[in-house]
């Protein structure tokens, strides 16, 4: 049996003492602490323990390059000494003091005081026999003595909405099956493979109406739609955001986890589970991505140790006021670390293929949104975010440094100039960019009745003035099926029959197009209804004819373009496409050749698109 050895009580508050040998002669102890109702309990001092993060990883953090930081901090159990627990380290420099609470210390924050490491603002303690599972959050008192709760940043898993509490999570023990898969991707050169899409909100793709109308799991999202994209011969899935946050109607663009996949529909191993199956069945799965703007929600990282700490204090700078939103930090180094590391995470622990970078355009220009007087020029006079344009360089660097053959796409809807160039070339590093202008010229034709597509040929031709001056995306987004846009099949004029036959000519003619393809959910089969992130899809309507005749074709469509390199091996370079005839507005009609980057293996392939339901000869 250990010896016992009681303490000096030095004061009547419960303050006490015991005096102990150095370090290399102690070994780790236990306290028996009593109480005066009767309660006895014998845990593990923390404070015996030293600290864990080197002075090297607070130098690294600090100058924004430890690149692969959630190593560090955050909540990771291990064993120390061969005891085991939980290690816990957060960043807030300005807290006079942070505790960690949670169920195994009934929430009480004077039980675990962290400690400082130095001036780096990181706090760390290691608390033994905290496991997995267990529930906690940091209680931070701020410099004018306001007490918060606030959940991890880098936390691994987040309690289900509305409740907030982080969980201790062990990442480690998947067992993946795709190093085939990873292997292939690094030595392929993206840009000249197929790339078909399939955009998807998990939690509404489909629903269980049985269970209280209840989204898929994560398992059951593996079953159902990963073999359906496969049979329908699409080359990736592109997910909504599926980090963690607390407002199902943000669709996932107000982020509170930035490392933690949502609960609602799992946990990290059974995410893990749905990616290593995509690669298994031949699917590439990209992640939206949100580091232009967070929530204010009091849990997360607004004000997070009492100061602005990851956004701007001048809400000229640090807000947006449409979206009710805050704006990251980025010429703080500590914030880009954050950015970059949580981009990498993906990477690394959840083996994504590609990212897509949501409303890069806020992030690029100050003025975004704002009326005069409402923003603060650079410190060259201009609109211009500097901080943001660097963050982007060097998130892209870092990223094709450790994963190449990766995805990184830009939906920017300016014309800034080379989104989707390499940093080396004066570029932002993406190499891809969403062609807003494509989408938004080709609808407004579309949408024309045929009689008067005519006056307006323009817009159907226009795209190719400048379709090879970035690596376009021809995006048909969610964005474009809600808010009273009307779903794909609703924006086509005239009756029933032509509403289908509009459809298919446009789903084709963006197929034909130079550029990668994307469409949204649900217009394959003819989706009538704006989407809604409260119901499924309606999946009932495959069941009718022309619903059922119009999936075939995109089935179709899709495996015939797998079939043709010509048209995904020489999409941005003008050597890959050539007019025919694009002056016969009279007739609506247009022709092209495209042409691949092997014209002695792979045959040109010649287009022709009639907008009018007018046969031509």
């Amino acid at each position: 049996e250990a010896e016992a050895t009681s303490l000096k009580r030095i004061h009547p508050e419960g303050l006490f003492e015991l005096k102990i040998p150095p370090r290399p002669e102690l070994k780790p102890y236990r306290l028996k602490i009593s109480y005066k109702n009767g309660n006895e309990h014998i845990r593990f001092d923390p404070y015996y323990f030293s600290t864990q993060l080197t002075e090297y990883d607070q130098f690294l953090f600090a100058e924004g390059n430890h690149h692969r930081f959630y190593h560090k901090l955050g909540a990771h159990p291990v064993e120390i000494d061969g005891v085991p627990g939980t290690l816990f380290a957060v960043w807030a420099p300005n807290a006079k003091r942070v505790s960690i609470v949670g169920d195994f210390n009934y929430w009480d924050g004077r039980k675990h005081p962290m400690q400082i490491l130095g001036d780096s603002g990181i706090w760390e303690l290691f608390i033994p026999e905290v496991a997995a599972g267990m529930l906690y959050k940091y209680e931070i008192k701020t410099g004018q003595n306001e007490i918060l709760l606030k959940s991890d940043p880098v936390a691994f898993t987040a309690e289900q909405r509305p409740s907030t509490a982080s969980v201790v999570t062990e990442l480690n023990g998947f067992r993946w099956q795709d190093q085939k898969w990873l292997e292939e991707r690094e030595n392929r050169d993206p840009l000249r493979q197929p790339i078909n899409v399939y955009e998807v909100h998990l939690g509404s793709w489909q629903r269980v109406p049985e269970e209280d109308n209840r989204s898929l799991t994560y398992p059951e999202l593996a079953d159902r739609l990963i073999p359906y994209a496969v049979e329908m011969g699409y080359t990736h899935l592109e997910l909504m955001p599926v980090a963690e946050h607390p407002l199902d109607g943000s669709w996932g663009y107000q982020v509170t986890g930035y490392f933690a996949p949502t609960s609602r529909f799992g946990t990290p191993h059974e995410f893990m589970e749905f990616v290593d199956r995509c690669h298994t069945s031949g699917l590439g799965v990209i992640l939206d991505w949100v580091p232009g703007h967070f929530p204010k929600d009091s849990h997360g990282l607004a004000g997070f140790d009492g100061t602005a700490l990851y956004e701007h204090e001048d809400p000229l700078q640090g807000e947006h006021k449409e979206w009710g939103t805050l704006i990251f930090n980025y010429e703080r180094n500590e914030v880009r670390n954050f950015l970059i590391s949580n981009a990498l995470f993906w990477f690394d622990e959840y083996h994504i293929d590609g990212i897509r970078v949501d409303a890069v355009a806020a992030m690029l220009y100050l003025d975004y949104n704002r009326k005069e007087g409402q923003w603060v020029k650079n410190r060259h006079g201009g609109r211009e975010n500097i901080g943001a344009i660097e963050f982007l360089k060097q998130l892209h660097e870092t990223l094709f440094h450790y994963h190449p053959g990766i995805l990184s796409i830009a939906e920017e809807s300016t014309a800034w100039d080379g989104v989707s160039h390499p940093t080396y070339a004066g570029g932002l590093g993406f190499n891809l960019k969403w062609n807003m202008g494509w989408m938004n010229d080709t609808l407004r034709y579309i949408e024309k009745d045929p009689v008067h597509r005519k006056y307006d040929h323009h817009l159907i031709t226009f795209s190719l003035m400048y379709a090879f001056t970035e690596n376009f995306v021809l995006a048909l987004s969610h964005d474009e099926v809600v808010h009273g846009k009307r779903s794909m099949l609703g924006k086509m004029p005239g009756d029933d029959w032509q509403n289908f036959a509009g459809l298919r000519m446009y789903l084709a003619f963006q197929m034909a197009h130079p550029g990668k393809q994307l469409t949204f959910m649900g217009t394959e089969f003819g989706q009538r209804d704006e989407w809604s992130e409260n119901r499924s899809l309606d999946w009932h309507l495959t069941q009718f004819p022309d619903h059922q005749k119009l999936q075939e074709y995109v089935r179709t469509l899709n495996h015939f373009y797998l079939s043709k390199p010509t048209l995904f091996t020489n999409d941005f370079d003008w050597t890959g496409f050539q007019w025919i005839d694009h002056h016969d507005q009279d007739n609506s009609v247009l022709s092209f050749i495209r042409r691949s980057a092997d014209e002695v293996s792979d045959p040109d392939l010649v287009f022709i698109f009639n907008f009018t339901p007018v046969p031509r000869d």
